[in-house]
């Protein structure tokens, strides 16, 4: 699979687009003066207690306090708490954790007011980014993650990423870390590990070490609410988190942001340094790399697919719903083998919605009924396949005896919401247009709907003045294209009287070629 990471920076935010195989599958947007990003560590003050919750509120200097839930201080929040005690009352003279007493583990079912009261201070992880109304959420389970290993301070446990299956290469790194990690830090060894020399893991394990030095040195000299330790850029993490051997292209169109991804992996020793390359180009990148077009297409409330079946994606404030539909154009097959085939193509494009618009909670597919079992587990299967490169923790339930399936999605950040309609150019604005740019791609789609029926028919179509000119424009047109692509000329008439997105089909008789 061929992946490509699309960087779009301005003045005020950064946009990445993650592609794999020419297709959209994420998209991130992260504004330059953004004050929480998951992963920053912060000292916060406890405002308010809410044993009812179990929870308390924490206020990290801005005008949203921060959630903390007991579930997620972590069985070593007394060491923590002790440890940020002691450094601000400088009592403790060195990040290191050799001489500091570890206390016993914090108990599973205790209440938050039996570990924190009113206007303690507490060392704190942003956990999921502000969602809506709601502040961040934080946790006190402490990481600072790397390229190869996640260093995790006050317990000694080393733990290998299960996709690493080799048993020899287990034990070879879990030998390995524990021979060259500090004392009293745990360490997460991450899949990128995998053959990795002790070289390559002393230098991260040092780097991520000095990390909590400058917590430690920052905190020495707090004494109110401020952030520690920033995670690093938007871009620097995503290639440190997903960039694998199957990257093939990294383009940025921001030259300071291109050198600084250039030497984030030159510092973590990745061999991927000359993917990374600088767009000059006169064309806004977007554009010229194709997803703003594939953007255009895949958000909104429908989407249709490549053999005209369609997804309608609603959501409420409890789940999202999303439904499954053949469409017109179903092939002419057994009802079972269509609803299956409609089926795994859904399925495969709902794994990708879910990562583009970067859903979370509920999601609730209702699949086009089938009877066959084997056909219900064959979907399941190929939903997990299809959602195995989604980097969100989720769990996918079998389909019900109601053809429904159930996807739980871990929510870490505001849903992505784009409005991809426009002012109508006939009615200018007391109505609303689909995308005009997408008018090509359904053009396209009907084209290769009717040649697949109809092999050897001869095609007219028909469009506004405006569209004929840009379908007809150029040596190399986009008729000509669709000549090279599907081997058959097909006329262009304009029609004067037709409203700018109509367009029809006629055959060789000028009998009209509908397609509902």
């Amino acid at each position: 699979m061929d992946k490509e990471l699309i960087v779009n920076s301005s003045p005020t935010e950064v946009e990445i687009a993650l592609m794999e195989n020419n297709r959209l599958v994420e998209i991130h947007n992260e504004k330059t003066n953004s004050k929480f990003t998951v992963g920053d560590i912060f000292l916060g003050v406890v405002k308010k207690m809410r044993p009812s919750l179990n929870a308390a509120f924490v206020d990290l200097g801005h005008r949203k306090d921060a959630f903390l839930h007991y579930t997620d201080l972590g069985p070593q929040i007394l060491s923590l708490k002790k440890y940020t005690k002691e450094v601000m009352g400088k009592s403790l003279n060195t990040h290191l954790l050799e001489k500091f007493e570890i206390l016993g583990d914090n108990p599973k079912n205790g209440k938050i007011d039996q570990v924190f009261t009113k206007n303690d201070y507490v060392l704190v992880q942003v956990l999921k980014e502000p969602i809506s109304t709601k502040g961040p959420r934080l946790s006190c389970e402490i990481t600072i993650p790397g390229r190869y290993v996640v260093l995790t301070p006050f317990n000694n446990v080393v733990s290998i990423s299960k996709k690493i299956s080799n048993n020899a290469e287990r034990q070879r790194l879990k030998v390995l870390v524990e021979s060259i990690k500090p004392k009293d830090f745990g360490v997460v060894v991450r899949t990128a590990a995998e053959g990795k020399m002790v070289a390559d893991l002393h230098s991260e394990i040092r780097g991520l070490t000095e990390k909590w030095k400058t917590i430690f040195d920052e905190l020495k000299v707090a004494n109110s609410p401020r952030k520690l330790l920033s995670e690093i850029d938007k871009t620097s993490s995503i290639l440190r988190d997903v960039l694998s051997d199957n990257f093939n292209k990294v383009v940025i169109n921001d030259k300071e942001l291109y050198n600084s991804s250039r030497e984030y992996l030159k510092s973590i020793g990745s061999e991927k340094v000359n993917i990374i390359q600088h767009h000059t180009g006169s064309r806004p990148i977007f554009d010229a790399f194709g997803v703003t077009t594939q953007i255009k297409s895949s958000f909104g409330k429908t989407y249709t697919m490549h053999s005209g079946a369609y997804l309608v994606i609603e959501h409420t404030e409890a789940m999202h719903v999303i439904d499954v539909n053949s469409g017109p154009k179903a092939n002419k097959r057994s009802q079972e083998d269509a609803s299956l085939s409609v089926n795994l193509e859904a399925a495969e494009e709902v794994a990708r919605q879910v990562r583009l618009r970067d859903i979370g909670g509920i999601i609730i597919i209702d699949f086009i009924d089938m009877r066959n079992s084997e056909h219900k587990i064959s979907l399941f299967n190929k939903m997990k396949d299809f959602m195995r490169n989604d980097r969100a923790q989720h769990t996918i339930l079998p389909l019900s005896k109601f053809g429904l399936m159930a996807i739980t999605r871990q929510r870490v950040r505001e849903e992505v919401k784009i409005d991809t309609s426009e002012t109508c150019p006939t009615c200018l604005g007391s109505g609303k247009a689909k995308a005009s740019i997408l008018i090509i791609e359904d053009i396209k789609r009907d084209i290769n709907h009717i040649l697949s029926s109809r092999p050897k028919s001869k095609l007219k179509l028909v469009v506004h003045p405006f569209i004929y000119s840009y379908l007809t424009k150029g040596i190399i047109s986009e008729q000509v294209r669709w000549y090279k692509e599907f081997k058959s000329w097909i006329t262009v008439k304009r029609n004067n009287d037709f409203q700018m997105l109509e367009y029809k089909f006629y055959d060789n008789m000028d009998d009209e070629l509908r397609m509902d």
